[in-house]
């Protein structure tokens, strides 16, 4: 099951051990979703925000 992280830095620090970082981009929002061994992580947050979380993930990203 995923589980949604409300944080932009708990969501960085959860980057450091993900095997990448998926981002899907919808009208609105812009759903982030990391994959780890066990979990998927996913954070919600608006467009304009979102190239600087991408300038802290500390992983692979890719567009879905």
């Amino acid at each position: 099951m995923p589980v949604e992280v409300f944080d932009v830095d708990k969501f960085v620090q959860l980057s450091e051990k993900a095997e990448y970082c998926a981002v899907k981009r919808t009208k609105d929002i812009v759903k982030l979703k990391l994959r780890t061994r066990r979990v998927l992580y996913t954070l919600k947050t608006d467009k304009m925000k979102v190239e600087e979380v991408f300038k802290k993930l500390k992983c692979e990203i890719r567009e879905i």
